[in-house]
């Protein structure tokens, strides 16, 4: 027997149709119920909860109960990178999924990634931050330098507890629309939290999709320019 890291069952797990689907739909960093992953992955509720148990014990998804309800969510940042740099991989290779509508060019300029911004404003955030020396990047590995942590507190992210999360604080993550790299993270994270927050920018409902405002526009690219 072959020892070692079992990416067949991995494989397997993210192969099938419909639970490719549920993951797709959790990417958004919402908790979702069975019922609305049956209904994102085109099956009957009894064939989703089979499908959703097997997620679980393979480590990709996590459930947590609130009165009735049954919620899931993917279990760590490592499945969402996972499943974004499979899609740029699939991307690449033309293996795409088209679904015609007006939510195809929202979802490429600014979409969630599982906690993170993602799209052009997204791979446009981390190289305006690399551009003005507030990331440093060799490789795949980035930091925040001094001048960025000048930077993250500036704009009343606390520092500290970024330090004190056991997650990294800056890590890449491939773009599958842009395939290039975007901001991970628990900076990441902080970074879209603190856009919402501030009102630049909100969820579109049922989508990965992130709106800026006319006014929260402006001053992304005020904050981040190229």
């Amino acid at each position: 027997m072959k020892e070692g890291p079992d990416i067949a069952l991995i494989g397997s797990l993210i192969g099938d149709p419909a639970r490719a689907n549920m993951l797709t739909a959790l990417m958004g960093g919402q908790a979702l119920t069975p019922t609305e992953l049956a209904g994102h992955a085109g099956v009957t509720l009894q064939t989703a909860s089979s499908h959703l148990a097997k997620l679980e014990a393979g480590g990709l998804v996590t459930q947590r109960k609130q009165g009735r309800h049954r919620y899931y969510a993917l279990s760590e940042d490592e499945v969402g990178l996972m499943l974004e740099g499979l899609m740029g991989f699939a991307a690449s290779r033309g293996l795409t999924r088209h679904r015609p509508g007006p939510k195809d060019p929202a979802l490429r300029k600014a979409r969630v990634c599982y906690n993170h911004l993602a799209g052009d404003y997204g791979v446009r955030m981390l190289d305006s931050l690399i551009g003005a020396k507030q990331i440093e990047m060799e490789g795949e590995e980035v930091a925040l330098t001094n001048a960025g942590r000048e930077r993250v507190e500036a704009l009343g992210i606390d520092y500290a507890a970024l330090r004190a999360s056991r997650r990294p604080i800056c890590r890449t993550c491939l773009d599958w629309s842009e395939r290039r790299s975007h901001l991970a993270g628990s900076l990441g994270e902080a970074l879209l939290a603190h856009f919402i927050d501030r009102g630049w920018a909100k969820r579109v409902k049922d989508s990965r999709a992130i709106r800026f405002t006319d006014a929260g526009e402006k001053a992304f690219l005020e904050h981040f320019p190229l």
